[in-house]
């Protein structure tokens, strides 16, 4: 029997070869937590949920802290800070700008993003560090001289690093990445920030959080058979949509926990992103207990056990929003094409598919990225591959494996999954985040040709994978997106359909299984990590003459003055995430370099005027271009200028660069329905004026060659409002309020230019 082949042994501990876990510089500070929840219990006279427990329990003034969900803004002291290469670059080069010498908490960085799939790991691994050794020897230097940690290209997917080696229980981690939530998974409040948020923890400064409602996911029932963690966050993201989480953590309870594993448990934690969620927790259990005795980290396994109830939510806890999933009737599901929200059942999809005219042929399935990479998912997957493998079959479609760290890699080469996905025609890829964010060399499709991929990764916005906006992205677990690979077609479910062997017997796939911990330990693998000297060391040279990197110039102050008579750049129609404001793939290569990236400010924005991209007009001129371009003939010209946009604006990854860029280009304002919590936090850091609509159908009032004014700027505080006056072409004028966000230390980022502006004038 196959599932006796691959069948879990108890499993021991790590295995010697394992590195040992870096918390030397990052102690586990329970005492601490327990101390400001003491305080905060007191204070309140209620019980606490378990992340409120985290939360509060890192407050910097426990005593005096403004404490309401939803409204009052929390000074907080994370533990620790991450940063992923394509967003570390800038973050660094705005601690360098900061003056700092060397960074107050324990930091690193991991370069897994620049590294496009190809031709496989090794293939693939050499060209990225050839194509990017500027930007690696940037970044190691500045770990070195300012003491963050640097994991080399090949190392692995910052989440999965984090999970191995940084996140435990009730630890509060922020990255520089969208997806930071991960660490839930393992009990931590682990939250996606800019890279300006960064050097505020970094600089020792207290991090600023909207205090956050806390919306609870009771699970009841067990997993089995074909339904997998992945269909927990599929369906709660149906259920939530994609700005259903904003503003709140999503804390999961309840007797399911108990059936998923930690890295289970970190997949949904991760795809909490796509809600919107501030982040996504677990409550401490067994399972996290194994993986911290997996990892090599049982002491701190030990002192978790002994904080229990620092890591568990009280009886009795309130939620202020409660959401109910009983797993035993839970389904295998696939959300998608072009978001992530958009639910099927996997039984049905095929029929839905050629009900909308979606290609139902599967051209690629692929597995791995920072939401399931786990070894389980590969065991998972390699369990459904070997069953065709038996039988002298191969993929229908292009198969894609993409490993989620080099200890993860080892492992799965050591144990055989590696040589299964290879005999039926897949190809495993480098330790890093390839075709999830859009570094895929893909060659089995032209731009433009209609297709369908699925995927276990956790986005699929329109172009996100290859940069073809025809094709049509599918999310699923790592065992599904394996059977459509497998397939080649989207109209086949695996809990009722049969294959044909080549033989022409007829047989279904026996249910997907993995081992939740390697039995005989993990390998390490190669050693890519560099811990700082205790003191900085060398120094770190941005050449003037660099393509790709670029030292900064601070933004100007704000002139004192109400916004008159600016021009519309562009009023976005619909969907506009952080991929169609500054799209990654091609472009991740400029993230270190302002004036580059800028370039691809908004060219995949829908331009409600004519509903084409990158096509906007200059209204002092009459000449048309592209965005980026139009926008630095205003600059040049001193011509200020606004951005319009629609529901849930900016909504997806973290990056900063999607606020740099405008005020880079010479932007004022954003003026929207609604926007994702990141990239408003990311606008104010950089001293623009993030603004929505008091009635969102006042966005229908405003035309694309409208003169537009904003009064009350000059009195902006807490709970104002500022007035939007729009002139038409016809000399007719349309009035009405907006609403903003800013407090009074936000206030200051902005009259100051930037937070780096004013936190260098309190210095």
């Amino acid at each position: 029997m196959l599932r006796a082949r691959l069948a879990a042994k108890k499993c021991s501990k790590a295995a010697s070869s394992v590195p040992m876990s870096r918390f030397d510089d990052a102690p586990v500070n329970y005492e601490g937590m327990a101390k400001n929840i003491d305080i905060v219990k007191g204070r309140l006279n209620r019980p606490l949920t378990l992340s409120e427990k985290v939360v509060y329990g890192h407050l910097d003034n426990a005593a005096e802290a403004d404490i309401r969900r939803g409204d009052s803004y929390l000074n907080l002291r994370p533990d620790r800070v991450a940063m992923q290469d394509a967003t570390a670059q800038m973050a660094m080069l705005q601690f360098i700008s900061s003056g700092m010498p060397r960074v107050a908490v324990p930091s690193t960085i991991h370069a897994d993003h620049l590294i496009a799939a190809e031709n496989g790991s090794v293939a693939d691994l050499k060209v990225a560090n050839t194509l990017n050794r500027e930007v690696y020897d940037f970044l190691g230097s500045a770990g070195k001289k300012y003491g963050v940690g640097f994991w080399e290209a090949g190392s692995g997917i910052i989440h999965q690093i984090v999970l191995e080696n940084y996140a435990f229980p009730g630890v509060m981690l922020i990255g520089t990445d969208s997806h930071t939530p991960n660490g839930g998974g393992l009990g931590g409040c682990c939250v996606g920030v800019g890279g300006a948020d960064a050097v505020d923890v970094m600089a020792g400064i207290p991090w600023e959080l909207k205090c956050p409602k806390v919306i609870g996911v009771e699970l009841t029932g067990k997993l089995s058979g074909w339904t997998s963690p992945k269909d927990v966050i599929l369906k709660v993201a149906d259920i939530l949509t994609v700005k259903g989480g904003t503003g709140a953590i999503v804390e999961y309870f309840g007797p399911g926990v108990e059936s998923m594993s930690c890295t289970g448990m970190a997949t949904i934690c991760n795809m909490g992103a796509e809600i919107g969620a501030t982040t996504s927790m677990f409550p401490y259990n067994h399972r996290m207990r194994s993986y911290l005795d997996s990892t090599g980290r049982s002491a701190i396994g030990d002192l978790a056990d002994a904080n229990q109830g620092l890591l568990n939510a009280d009886a009795g806890a309130e939620y202020d929003q409660h959401i109910h999933i009983n797993l035993d009737e839970l389904r295998p599901g696939i959300n998608g094409p072009f978001t992530p929200d958009l639910y099927h059942l996997a039984s049905e999809v095929g029929e839905t598919a050629l009900k909308h005219d979606w290609p139902v042929e599967v051209k690629y399935g692929l597995i791995g990225s920072c939401t399931n990479s786990s070894y389980e998912d590969m065991g998972r997957a390699a369990s459904l591959a070997k069953q065709i493998a038996d039988r002298g079959m191969t993929c229908k479609a292009g198969f894609s494996i993409s490993p989620g760290s080099e200890q993860v890699r080892a492992t799965i080469e050591r144990d055989g999954y590696t040589k299964i996905f290879e005999s039926v025609g897949g190809v495993v890829m480098s330790n890093s985040c390839g075709p999830c964010i859009g570094q895929w060399n893909r060659k089995d499709t032209e731009k433009g040709e209609k297709n369908s991929i699925v995927t276990s990764f956790n986005r699929n916005f329109t172009g996100r994978n290859d940069a073809n906006p025809m094709t049509h992205g599918f999310v699923a677990s790592p065992e599904l997106a394996t059977v459509y690979a497998i397939t080649g077609t989207l109209d086949f479910d695996p809990e009722v359909d049969e294959l044909t062997a080549p033989d022409g017997s007829k047989f279904k796939l026996e249910t997907p299984y993995g081992d939740e911990l390697p039995s005989q330990g993990w390998e390490a693998g190669q050693n890519y990590y560099t811990h700082p000297p205790a003191e900085g060391a060398g120094e770190v040279v941005v050449d003037p003459e660099s393509a790709r990197l670029q030292l900064l110039t601070p933004f100007n102050a704000w002139d004192g003055k109400n916004l008159e008579n600016a021009e519309i750049l562009i009023k976005v129609k619909g969907k506009c995430t952080t991929d169609h404001i500054s799209a990654a793939g091609p472009w991740l290569k400029f993230r270190g370099h302002l004036d580059n990236i800028s370039n691809n400010f908004l060219i995949t924005g829908l331009n409600s005027e004519n509903e084409e991209m990158n096509n906007v007009c200059n209204w002092t001129t009459g000449e048309r271009g592209g965005v980026p371009d139009i926008a630095r003939q205003y600059k040049a010209a001193g011509v200020p200028w606004v951005v319009v946009g629609d529901d849930n604006y900016g909504e997806g990854s973290s990056r900063e660069h999607a606020a740099l860029e405008p005020r880079h280009l010479g932007g004022r304002a954003i003026i929207v329905k609604s926007f994702a919590r990141i990239h408003e936090t990311n606008l104010k850091k950089q001293g623009m004026l993030p603004l929505t609509f008091a009635d969102p159908a006042d966005y229908d009032k405003i035309r694309p060659d409208d003169k537009v004014t904003l009064t009350g700027v000059t009195e902006l505080a807490p709970f104002s409002q500022v007035t939007c006056t729009v002139t038409h072409n016809d000399g007719s004028s349309d009035s009405f309020p907006l609403n903003h966000t800013f407090n009074d230390l936000q206030i200051n980022w902005f009259k100051n230019g930037s937070a780096l502006n004013y936190m260098k004038s309190q210095m």
